[in-house]
């Protein structure tokens, strides 16, 4: 810092790292509920994933397995977001070189550091490790939906393509299955072309 007197008068350093914890707290947040998204079912919710069984059972429901880490990792972001807003209201407390809310300043903010440390460490060590994924269950959600039939428009036809899709969203068949009924297309040529993996390279897959 080339004038001393800068720090002496403003906490613009500890809000910028309460900042950046936030920043942090926020996309451990993201991940924490979108792990629970993923996990939740098995029968009404996407089932994409399995994490650990920490801790099985409910209190209301036998044999539910609940998300207990990131949910404990979704709270802690909520403190650490609590905290930058008091930090941020002591920083602007100041008068001069003098800001009474120093000590609620130096808490907050190492609060935030080991807690946001401690949360990583779980979230990577006892959720995001050791999660299985449901491949038959992703597999199933990706044959039925309709999007799939993209890929079909510069050979079907953007009406017989829409068409395909209705049928299948309508009867709940894979989109691959509806397009054998409806086309003239043999099943591997349509199974080069509905591959999501070859999608994802961009235009159509060389047949």
């Amino acid at each position: 810092m080339e004038n001393l007197f800068v720090g002496l008068s403003s906490q613009d350093t500890a809000l910028e790292l309460s900042g950046q914890l936030n920043v942090l707290a926020a996309s451990l947040m993201k991940i924490s509920n979108d792990l629970r998204w993923m996990n939740s079912g098995p029968l009404a919710g996407l089932g994409e994933i399995q994490l650990p069984a920490l801790q099985p059972g409910s209190s209301i429901m036998p044999g539910k397995v609940n998300p207990v880490i990131p949910e404990a990792v979704a709270m802690v972001a909520a403190q650490i977001m609590g905290n930058h807003t008091a930090i941020t209201v002591g920083a602007q407390s100041g008068t001069f070189q003098l800001n009474v809310m120093l000590p609620m300043i130096t808490l907050n903010l190492l609060q935030s550091i080991e807690i946001a440390a401690n949360a990583s460490v779980q979230l990577a060590d006892l959720a995001i490790k050791g999660f299985t994924v449901n491949q038959a269950n992703l597999q199933k959600t990706l044959d039925v939906n309709p999007i799939l039939v993209t890929a079909l428009n510069t050979v079907v036809g953007y009406e017989k393509g829409a068409a395909i899709a209705k049928e299948a969203y309508r009867s709940g068949k894979p989109v691959l299955e509806v397009a054998l009924e409806m086309t003239d297309l043999d099943e591997a040529t349509l199974k080069q072309y509905l591959n999501p993996a070859l999608l994802t390279e961009g235009g159509n897959p060389k047949i």
